[in-house]
């Protein structure tokens, strides 16, 4: 009895392209038309923030055609590719609506439209799905476009215009630069301590730095990496950006990722970028911020972020025992019998790189997939 791959995305690609290499079988399910839905609709500036030798998928490196740093429409031909090479074909607009134990130990997966019985499921449906859209204080008063960074494209709309992007996380921080590159007025609104890190580092990429230190102790690592911040960055807190209390290294840990800089911090330096306090409330055409200023605004765009939206297919028990409080799953598999055979990958998002990180959890998922192919009584 095959796998079952919820998510035709980096996370699902890599996922099939282990157990084909494993030869184990295995179906794909998509609920868009495409691979790599996510990745086809992103901003157009997207380019990856780690380095291509350390984020190809399992199996198959990109082209040497390609620069350091791939940009979005390179990846989407890059997963298009992939899938080729594996041939993995996805069965498209499967809309996954629950997940269920039956009782001979196999699990029911149900879409919108079909029901499939597997033995065992990969859900990997993405870290970031489900786009998290805040209702800000006072927002229906105001007579501006309101977005989420979902719906941004580029910053040509906005020329000559106030544009207000809250959060500074790193979509956040690059939608910043790229509404000053298409000559907007970007202003960014931070309401903690923002951890910043260089993409690059006295010219050289920062990952693989980040992936040799992550072989030793967490202390050390921690020390190495605070003092590189130190150095390359600096002391952000009189720029409106605060002081973070741990290392990069240390938050990352713990699920919150720091800022990769690929030059907002320059720009809000040299005071082209503005940094202003949390929102107090909007008003028709203008935001109170925390600290009192009253600024207008024509847009304000929500970096805030997205959720995985697992808890729209597991039930309320399952959820209970695989979620953390985030929600996201504990672990890439269980061991107890009631959640044997089902697997998360591409939920954790180490310093050393998201997609880095696919390849090593998805590995270990196919062996263990090999090492128990057998019908769960």
């Amino acid at each position: 009895m095959s796998t079952l791959i919820i998510g035709a995305g980096p996370a699902g690609l890599a996922m099939a392209g282990q157990l084909a290499q494993l030869n184990q079988p295995f179906t794909v399910l998509e609920a868009s038309e495409y691979i790599g839905f996510a990745w086809r609709n992103h901003y157009d500036r997207l380019h990856l923030h780690t380095v291509k030798a350390y984020s190809q998928l399992p199996h198959f490196p990109y082209p040497a055609s390609y620069p350091t740093y791939v940009t979005r429409l390179q990846v989407v031909e890059y997963l298009e590719r992939y899938a080729e090479q594996f041939n993995i074909r996805p069965l498209f607009n499967q809309k996954v609506t629950a997940i269920s134990r039956n009782a001979d130990g196999t699990w029911q997966v149900q879409t919108e439209t079909d029901s499939f019985t597997a033995e065992r499921v990969v859900v990997a449906t993405g870290y970031n799905r489900i786009p998290n859209v805040p209702e800000l204080p006072g927002q229906r008063n105001f007579r501006g476009i309101i977005w989420h960074s979902h719906e941004y494209r580029n910053g040509a709309p906005f020329r000559d215009e106030n544009a207000l992007v809250v959060g500074m996380g790193n979509t956040g921080a690059e939608l910043a630069l790229d509404l000053l590159e298409h000559g907007a007025h970007p202003f960014i609104s931070v309401r903690g301590p923002v951890n910043i890190i260089r993409r690059d580092v006295f010219g050289k990429p920062a990952q693989p730095m980040a992936i040799f230190l992550s072989k030793f102790p967490n202390w050390f690592y921690d020390f190495v990496a605070g003092l590189s911040q130190k150095f390359s960055v600096g002391d952000v807190s009189v720029y409106g950006l605060g002081k973070p209390a741990h290392p990069p290294s240390y938050d990352t840990r713990r699920g919150k990722i720091p800022v990769i800089d690929i030059g907002t911090l320059d720009q809000i330096k040299a005071g082209r970028i503005t940094v202003v306090p949390g929102i107090d409330r909007l008003n028709a055409k203008t935001v109170t911020f925390t600290d009192g200023r009253e600024l207008p605004f024509d847009v304000i765009i929500l970096a805030t972020g997205y959720r995985p939206g697992l808890t729209s297919f597991l039930n309320p028990t399952l959820t209970a025992r695989i979620l953390n409080d985030n929600g996201y799953p504990k672990h890439l598999w269980f061991n107890e019998d009631a959640l044997r055979g089902l697997y998360f990958l591409g939920y954790t998002t180490p310093l050393t790189g998201i997609i880095y990180n696919l390849t090593i959890d998805s590995d270990r998922i196919a062996r263990h997939i090999a090492q128990n192919n057998f019908v769960s009584a």
